[in-house]
């Protein structure tokens, strides 16, 4: 056998494109060739993998190798093409030959993803999580060999299997029938510290309500009060909100997690859903995410949780508008010259604010400083269109010292019981949460009495609003309906709706 083939896999964003490791020996003078857009740490695998034949016994052909990795217009990165690499030499030069009758596909149907180390050993690879995921999602029932650290972390992937393998030989005797490969087991998976309790927060009815209404139907919110008001404490208890990820959404947010990260290692499998709470002088790659080779930014990071905007008109005008289109979709797309990679980021936005530069705007006691065209200037930094994409307005009072002294308020348990049993009954009637619904699923499941359909109509001549804040508006009627498990929404319901909007009027 002079040519052998063998299956790998590239990473572009959370997919797995397949690659075939194509390699030939032949005469002529030595030399050893690597093409398909190859980059530099798959160029330099050509020494990695001539050391660790040699020691790892076997030669090094005296011929002319040459690798093509395809498909030729998908660049390829990582060392983890190095163990196909070698694979490949020691069978197309004859020294590695497969078990009598096994089909030629049943080596290219093998993934393979490792680097070399000089003495033969496997070196665990970067991002073994979501090649594992791309693969799965592809080829449900594939089967992959990685090096030790690597396999442990794919293995959490449900119909996959994982053979481990800590050297070289290893490998060819799994792949000659001499020695098979044990399969992977599942790595430890490190337990989560549980988000604070709501229950910390004191006072605040008004915001408490928002913040339940929030996290019963994925809606996103804004909340405006003087400093010391509790906005970012009860931020920070939305997650607690929340019912648990489901085993894929855990995935997916480990995945995003170690593609961030850049490394071999993942700190655990999430339980509970991310926060996220950029500086607000993040810039727009940071927040969206981006360079040379693309990764995941902040909202990707808060996929299937929140993220959190404190002070949001500090933050950036050019990070801020880039939200925009992302809070629709839920996925993001980052083109690069050589490159194009889109990342999930079906976030829930939960932003603060001041009501002016000093923050004391309003307030009963403390006079503001500031003069109205400051106070003007301030509330400009927040364009239209990206307040008109908030679901939730809601301006806070200040702290009560009377409340603050009073007993502890409800739990974020008992809240998140009424939270379930709500999403419980979206999924069951639209398969999604309520913050999603648009078009016709709008119409759909969005019954209303012909009281509610007439306050709706009213406000929205009144306030000039939109069709989006309509929609938005409607959402999240639906949503304080399905708190009360009505099947209709009512007058009531879309009265506080409503006002969730109003607020919004005072702050663009």
């Amino acid at each position: 056998m002079t040519l052998a083939v063998l299956a790998s896999r590239a990473l572009v964003g959370l997919d797995a494109p397949a690659v075939r490791v194509e390699t030939h020996v032949g005469s002529g003078l030595p030399a050893f060739h690597v093409v398909g857009l190859p980059e530099a740490e798959v160029r330099e695998s050509r020494e990695r993998v001539r050391a660790a034949l040699v020691n790892s016994g076997y030669e090094f052909p005296a011929g002319r190798i040459t690798v093509n990795l395809s498909p030729a217009d998908l660049p390829k990165a990582s060392a983890r093409f190095d163990l196909p690499i070698a694979l490949g030499v020691l069978l197309a030069s004859g020294q590695l030959t497969p078990p009598a009758g096994q089909p030629p596909e049943a080596l290219a149907d093998l993934v393979l993803a490792a680097e070399l180390s000089l003495t033969g050993a496997l070196v665990p690879v970067a991002s073994a999580l979501p090649l594992a995921l791309g693969l799965v999602r592809e080829r449900p029932g594939a089967a992959m060999i990685l090096p030790p650290g690597s396999a442990g972390i794919a293995a959490w992937v449900p119909g996959l299997q994982v053979y481990v393998a800590r050297t070289l030989a290893e490998v060819a005797a799994h792949l000659t029938g001499a020695a098979l490969l044990p399969s992977a087991e599942p790595a430890a998976r490190l337990p989560t510290q549980a988000p604070p309790c709501l229950s910390d927060v004191k006072g605040q009815a008004g915001a408490r309500r928002a913040l339940e209404i929030c996290a019963a139907g994925g809606h996103s919110l804004l909340m405006s009060g003087p400093p010391g008001a509790g906005k970012s404490m009860l931020a920070q208890r939305l997650p607690g909100l929340l019912p648990p990820l489901s085993a894929v959404q855990a995935l997916e947010v480990a995945a995003l997690n170690g593609l961030a990260q850049g490394g071999a290692r993942i700190p655990g499998i999430p339980q509970q859903p991310p926060l996220r709470s950029p500086h607000h002088l993040v810039s727009s790659a940071a927040l969206i995410g981006g360079g040379a080779r693309p990764r995941p930014g902040e909202i990707s990071l808060a996929h299937h949780g929140v993220l959190f905007l404190d002070e949001l008109p500090e933050f950036r005008r050019e990070a801020l508008e880039a939200l925009r289109e992302p809070m629709e979709t839920g996925r993001v797309a980052i083109a690069r010259a050589l490159r194009h990679v889109e990342y999930p980021c079906a976030f829930q936005l939960v932003a603060a604010m001041n009501p002016c530069p000093c923050g004391w705007r309003g307030h009963p006691t403390k006079p503001c400083r500031c003069t109205p065209d400051q106070v003007a200037r301030y509330g400009a930094r927040l364009s239209g269109p990206l307040l008109d994409r908030i679901d939730l307005h809601v301006s806070m009072p200040p702290a009560d010292p009377a409340v603050l002294d009073g007993a502890a308020g409800e739990t974020s348990a008992a809240v998140r019981e009424r939270v379930t049993r709500c999403r419980d009954r979206q999924q069951a009637r639209q398969g999604g949460l309520n913050a999603r619904l648009a078009g016709r699923e709008l119409e759909g499941h969005c019954a209303m009495s012909d009281a509610a359909r007439d306050l709706l109509r009213q406000a929205q001549q009144r306030l000039d609003g939109s069709a989006r804040a309509r929609h938005r508006a409607l959402r999240v009627a639906r949503t304080l309906a399905d708190l009360e498990a009505s099947e209709r929404i009512e007058v009531r319901h879309m009265a506080e709706a409503v006002q969730y909007r109003v607020a919004s009027r005072g702050q663009a």
